[in-house]
């Protein structure tokens, strides 16, 4: 009751006040199913901006890449989705929450693996996971289930009894994973999940968050940019602070069409030359041969495809064509174009 009168005298003081705006940002996010919303946030220490009027939404359910190099802004990011830090300027919402005024209860709503992933390493797993759910007032049979099922979901029962200090960094990233995720947040931030694991620990990691997905919103940093492509659904890249991309995955790399290019085989003659008479074509670029076969790279300057073309152009001068395709681009040659070209406009 008296909360409820503070909140009415507040409006009938103020008008609709901030108080009243937040009710209704609050009403207006849960009706579009917005986990995580960022509006014009911006971050300094001293004379540096380690994040620049950043805007961006996380939908409910959603598993986004938020890429970008080092000292982009990435961590700085994520310190103040968790509340670690406080923006100097801009509001951030969990769940339609402001994270600035309500920090207890948004950080109730997320789990978070921050890169260096601190542990103590002279607990067992049991120990640990046991400090971690008195730290976050469970009790009772919820504490029980969400121990079991969390030991289950992160792959633990192996090594619930050891201690950490014996586990392999795959297994250190897999208790971090299982204290975020031990009181059921409906929203994770991961940053650098897989960073120092091996190729087979990556996969299993990757598997993992993965499988995380299915029923949370997934904010992961990371360098690798095919664990983007299997795992994420969209990917957001940030550069000095400020964002340059957001974009579904399966998007994001006709963000950069100058990336484009065919791969050629062929026998003939002149055939770099008539190459660099076709519209599409920007430039030519000579592979090594093999035996009599000429092999080139066509970079492509639009959107037309120009395999009928150079097809044509074979038939016409007579060349042997061994093969003819688009090579896929890569999303790390896309990452690098975006965050290039944003520096050279800075």
């Amino acid at each position: 009751f008296h909360a409820a009168a503070g909140i009415r005298d507040s409006v009938a003081s103020r008008g609709l006040g901030d108080v009243y705006k937040r009710q209704i940002k609050t009403q207006a996010d849960t009706e579009t199913d917005v986990s995580i919303d960022v509006q014009g946030v911006s971050k300094g220490f001293g004379p540096f901006k380690a994040v620049q009027n950043l805007s961006f939404k996380v939908n409910k359910g959603e598993v986004v890449g938020f890429l970008g190099p080092n000292g982009a802004g990435k961590t700085t990011t994520m310190r103040l989705l968790t509340s670690y830090y406080t923006p100097d300027s801009g509001s951030i919402f969990i769940n339609g929450v402001d994270n600035a005024q309500q920090d207890l209860e948004t950080r109730r709503n997320i789990g978070y693996l921050p890169e260096n992933n601190p542990l103590y390493e002279d607990l067992l797993v049991s120990e640990y996971l046991d400090f971690v759910a008195d730290l976050r007032g469970m009790r009772g049979s919820d504490r029980k289930s969400n121990l079991d099922r969390t030991v289950d979901e992160a792959g633990l029962s192996e090594v619930f009894h050891r201690p950490i200090s014996e586990l392999s960094k795959g297994y250190h990233q897999r208790v971090g994973l299982a204290g975020a995720i031990l009181h059921r947040p409906s929203i994770l931030i991961l940053d650098e999940p897989t960073e120092g694991l091996d190729p087979n620990q990556r996969i299993s990691m990757r598997d993992l968050v993965k499988s995380l997905g299915q029923d949370r919103t997934v904010l992961v940093t990371t360098h690798v940019m095919q664990e983007v492509e299997t795992t994420c659904e969209r990917v957001l890249v940030i550069n000095r602070g400020r964002l340059v991309a957001d974009s579904p995955v399966d998007e994001i790399l006709q963000l950069a069409p100058g990336l484009r290019r065919v791969y050629v085989e062929v026998e003939g003659d002149q055939i770099e030359a008539g190459l660099a008479t076709l519209p599409s074509v920007e430039s030519v670029s000579r592979l090594d041969p093999i035996d009599a076969r000429k092999r080139y790279i066509v970079n492509l300057s639009g959107a037309d495809d120009p395999r009928p073309d150079i097809f044509r152009l074979a038939t016409q001068k007579s060349w042997t064509l061994w093969d003819l395709h688009e090579e896929r681009m890569r999303l790390e040659d896309v990452f690098h174009s975006l965050t290039v070209e944003d520096e050279s406009k800075s």
